[in-house]
């Protein structure tokens, strides 16, 4: 496991049936139970997230397993209105599974929405977030990214292109129960490195469903971005990818069968997360 800080978060323990519905057959998760568990953040001080508002599901039918990132979380808590700060999607809670796609950047309609969302202002090292509409109830690892928008460009009209992008978040499997456990909460929020330079940047959610991703393409992506303007004087210097081309579809992180053989390991996929 990466060492970091140890904090205290929510978790829950999935389980997979095939079950007859009222409505056919169909894979029902079950057994879906929340448990407190200590692991080690893989992260720096100013860098970590906070979890909250935590959801304990104990029957949830497919038609309800897919979610989205809508409202961003202001530096003061506040959880701000619909699509407000964040870009607005078309592709409404469904998930993008191809990574070689822009889609992966903010999302199926997320680069056209740029110019029809506010940019929320904050500080370095000002704790922020997102609220997903319901929990995390896929199983698979949640990573945070920031973007710098080229010079001459804001928040609200870059494209996302570009190798700009640092990773300053991410959480995997936590084995420490002895079985396997991922992050659950709706609520998703995180401190910006007080390194940060100031600029515009998109600040990029992703949780990757991995019930599916026993063959290539079967990792779902749940994104969403929103729009900073983000001040101070931080010099920091992280090294950047490209979204798309983070990713090749094939890393064990997403390319991987999680119910058998059982998983006794997990690899994130991506970048190392930014120490500062």
């Amino acid at each position: 496991m990466p060492t970091g800080i140890l904090q205290s978060h929510k978790k829950s323990k999935l389980r997979l049936r095939r079950e007859k519905t009222s409505y056919g057959h169909g894979d029902v998760l079950t057994g879906i139970k929340s448990t407190t568990t200590s692991s080690l953040i893989p992260n720096h001080p100013r860098n970590e997230i906070n979890f909250c508002a935590p959801r304990s599901l104990a029957f949830i039918q497919p038609a309800l397993g897919h979610y989205r990132f809508y409202k961003y979380i202001d530096s003061s808590g506040t959880v701000t209105g619909e699509y407000v700060y964040v870009r607005a999607n078309t592709n409404t809670n469904s998930p993008v599974t191809d990574v070689t796609s822009t889609d992966l950047r903010c999302n199926v309609g997320g680069l056209a929405s740029g110019s029809s969302t506010s940019i929320a202002t904050v500080a370095a090292g000002s704790t922020v977030g997102f609220q997903a509409d319901i929990g995390l109830i896929h199983p698979g690892p949640l990573q945070v990214y920031l973007g710098k928008a080229p010079s001459g460009q804001t928040a609200a009209t870059w494209d996302g292109s570009g190798a700009n992008w640092f990773k300053i978040y991410a959480i995997g499997a936590d084995f420490s129960a002895g079985s396997l456990a991922w992050p659950t909460d709706s609520c998703v929020r995180s401190t910006t490195h007080i390194g940060t330079p100031a600029g515009n940047y998109l600040l990029r959610i992703e949780h990757i469903a991995v019930h599916g991703a026993s063959t290539v393409g079967g990792a779902q992506f749940y994104i969403s971005c929103a729009q900073l303007t983000i001040t101070g004087s931080g010099s920091g210097n992280p090294t950047k990818v490209s979204i798309p081309g983070v990713y090749t579809g094939t890393e064990p992180g997403l390319l991987i069968n999680i119910y058998w053989p059982p998983v006794t390991n997990y690899t994130l996929p991506g970048p190392a997360v930014w120490s500062g």
